[in-house]
């Protein structure tokens, strides 16, 4: 049996998310090493007022999922596989050992600062669940123009779709999908309208910042967000990292991958449980934690036994 650990993306923060990680020296020691590098102190990253800004949001994922991993393999567990969405990717990326934790933080920061300073206001993402991607596409065409721009931007599940850009389109897409039959439609915490093509100069830099970083090819497997497979070269993965952010995160095909190469536990690692809820529903036979909710010598508890098998 396989394990995998997925890294959330913005949408999952919590206030405190930082803080209330679990007391563990190499949690600890991950704190002061990103303070260290960041050159200011990431605690101060998790306040409600903090987390209003996108580099913020993507700053504690990265050290929250990179903290809680380091914790788990100095217990003694590692995964066979990783992913990330979105930026969770980035996380994904440094546990794999393709990418440098010094280097993610310094691309992450960049692609926050990119990101936040690209749409200041008007812009933002919703999901849609209910409606296939055929469907949602077809609404997605009756309200995009150029004044009011609006695409699919993450394909979650069969049946949970997110649209970015600018409110007032999204807001038409949701009363088109209301009236389809979609079970729910609202607005996500994110201010930016990612994962389309309205972040293209935004992915154009962030390709440049790792053009020039020394990605390694992977120790552990890695399963991409816009390819959504095993990506075995250090340039696939910096490839996918740089233009993520300017289309779909392909998240559902990524699931499925891992599934398929024999995964049957998934281990979120990260604020709240959004990406193991989506496994736990499109795969009832695969088990699906929290680490935080579980807690750490529970999961590792569980991994052992689970690799036994």
């Amino acid at each position: 049996m396989s394990a995998a650990f997925l890294f959330p993306g913005q949408g999952s923060q919590e206030p405190g998310m930082l803080h209330e990680l679990p007391e563990h020296p190499m949690i600890s020691k991950t704190i002061e090493e990103a303070s260290s590098l960041l050159g200011r102190d990431v605690l101060l990253l998790d306040t409600k007022e903090a987390l209003s800004s996108t580099i913020a949001v993507q700053l504690s994922l990265l050290i929250s999922g990179v903290a809680i991993a380091r914790t788990l393999k100095s217990e003694g567990v590692v995964p066979d596989i990783v992913a990330g969405h979105s930026v969770g990717s980035f996380a994904a990326a440094v546990v794999s050992g393709a990418l440098d934790f010094r280097d993610a933080l310094s691309v992450v920061e960049l692609r926050g600062k990119l990101m936040e300073n690209s749409y200041p206001k008007g812009y933002g993402m919703g999901v849609i669940l209910g409606l296939d991607e055929l469907r949602v596409s077809s609404l997605v065409d009756k309200v995009n123009t150029a004044a009011s721009p609006v695409f699919i931007a993450n394909l979650n599940a069969r049946d949970q779709i997110t649209i970015a850009g600018s409110l007032s389109a999204i807001e038409a897409v949701f009363v088109l999908a209301l009236s389809a039959g979609a079970h729910k439609a609202k607005l996500l915490k994110v201010s930016v309208p990612s994962h389309c093509r309205l972040l293209k100069n935004v992915s154009d830099e962030i390709a440049s910042k790792i053009a020039s970083i020394d990605l390694k090819a992977p120790r552990i497997l890695f399963v991409g967000n816009c390819r959504a497979r095993v990506l075995r070269k250090g340039e696939e993965i910096g490839q996918d990292l740089s233009i993520g952010v300017a289309n779909p995160v392909r998240w559902h095909d990524a699931a499925t991958s891992m599934f398929e190469r024999g995964v049957r536990l998934f281990v979120e690692l990260g604020p709240g449980q959004t990406l193991t809820n989506m496994a736990k529903k499109a795969f009832p036979d695969a088990r699906c934690i929290s680490a935080l909710n579980s807690g750490i010598e529970s999961t590792c508890i569980l991994m052992k036994r689970e690799s036994d098998r």
